[in-house]
């Protein structure tokens, strides 16, 4: 069984023939770029245009790029060597993903190209290129705290020269584009896949993906890494190539493929998939019920009811009071309470002292009947936590 891995770019071509001479009973082929025709754009190509941009960079150059794509990386740092300038990595996994690169040997620099980050306030700004995370917009990465004017180290100033080398990962987008902003606002030049060819995906297009096909020529064909349509246009993509329907297996995540001498390839059962959510020391214990409750505190906040009502008579004791967290009662709004506290009375009246699950049915109600009366009064939707007790 091959799989190609998420991404093909730089495979080991030989290898997949290898294989497909001796029989693969199965590939397992990257679907994400299935839709795009053609060819990938070449690395070098994608180096010839970052050289031309840092080099003629009149202040710093800051490359943001994926921590994991480690073939770009290199290729920063030796166009850094070619144009006098010092490296210095930035961001936790950047600077993790460089120095286990470093030490097997899959990164190379000449002595003295690699600096630390707190030297570089040493150097002329033409000398310097630094190589960060963050080309997603992601909240806490250092090209953010760049962008936002916290980071430690580096404060973004006119004359730099920022480079987005990365695709927008679809729902990024407006991440991106706020960071792009402060980055302007802050003078530095930005360059970004939009205006500029920095990037070249790593995801195979179709006639990458047909070569993947006929060099391993597979028995049976299963496409994944994408989204279902992808998968589906890969399937007939192999289909047009010359493999049979029933050959051609799409699986979502947690079906089982089987294959057996006397039924072949088939998609046999299931297995649970999904995310699990660790929370404290607790893993996997938070479920929908625990994110929703979470959910409405964070966005409308919580209101608590507290109630005594005698046993025997049915009358209030006490309250109802109204506590309130992350939604404000102030005099403004003082109607509100008087107006939730009569809600309250006319429903513990609805219910006769002595019936059964007397407490259970009134506090249902109460949760119920004050949420429509919040989002009817002020268009809010807080959480209602109805405190009963019955003495």
């Amino acid at each position: 069984i091959c799989h190609s891995g998420d991404k093909m770019k730089n495979t080991d071509i030989p290898s997949f023939a290898r294989w497909g001479e001796k029989g693969v009973l199965a590939l397992m082929s990257d679907s994400t770029n299935v839709e795009v025709e053609g060819y990938t754009m070449s690395e070098q190509e994608v180096a010839k245009n970052l050289e031309k941009i840092i080099s003629t960079a009149e202040g710093r150059a800051i490359v943001a790029l994926f921590a994991s794509n480690v073939f770009r990386i290199q290729q920063v740092i030796d166009i850094a060597w070619r144009t006098h300038r010092k490296v210095t990595f930035n961001g936790r996994s950047m600077e993790q993903i460089t120095d286990v690169a470093m030490r097997l040997g899959y990164i190379q620099a000449p002595p003295g190209t690699i600096v630390d980050i707190k030297q570089i306030h040493k150097l002329r700004p033409d000398e310097v290129v630094i190589i960060t995370t963050g080309s997603q917009g992601e909240a806490m990465s250092a090209l953010a705290r760049m962008a936002s004017g916290v980071h430690k180290h580096i404060n973004i100033r006119k004359g730099d020269t920022v480079i987005l080398s990365s695709k927008y990962i679809p729902g990024n987008e407006k991440a991106i584009s706020n960071i792009i902003n402060r980055l302007y606002r802050r003078g530095a030049e930005v360059v970004y896949s939009k205006v500029a060819q920095i990037h070249t995906s790593g995801h195979a297009h179709q006639e990458e993906l047909k070569m993947m096909i006929h060099l391993t020529r597979p028995k049976y064909f299963i496409p994944i890494h994408g989204e279902y349509r992808h998968l589906v246009v890969h399937a007939r993509l192999a289909e047009k190539l010359g493999l049979a329907r029933d050959h051609v297996i799409v699986a979502e995540d947690g079906q089982v493929i089987t294959f057996d001498s006397e039924n072949g390839g088939r998609i046999d059962g299931n297995v649970q998939t999904g995310r699990i959510l660790v929370d404290g020391k607790g893993i996997g214990d938070v479920g929908r019920s625990v994110l929703k409750e979470r959910r409405e505190l964070s966005e409308d906040g919580l209101v608590v009811v507290i109630l005594i009502i005698d046993e025997e008579t049915g009358v209030v004791l006490y309250g109802p009071e109204l506590v309130s967290k992350g939604f404000v009662f102030d005099s403004a709004t003082g109607y509100l309470v008087d107006d939730a506290q009569c809600v309250i009375l006319e429903i513990v009246e609805e219910y006769e002292a002595g019936l059964d699950s007397r407490v259970e049915l009134i506090r249902k109600k109460l949760q119920r009947a004050l949420k429509q009366y919040f989002s009817f009064a002020i268009k809010r939707r807080p959480l209602i936590v109805p405190i009963i007790i019955e003495v």
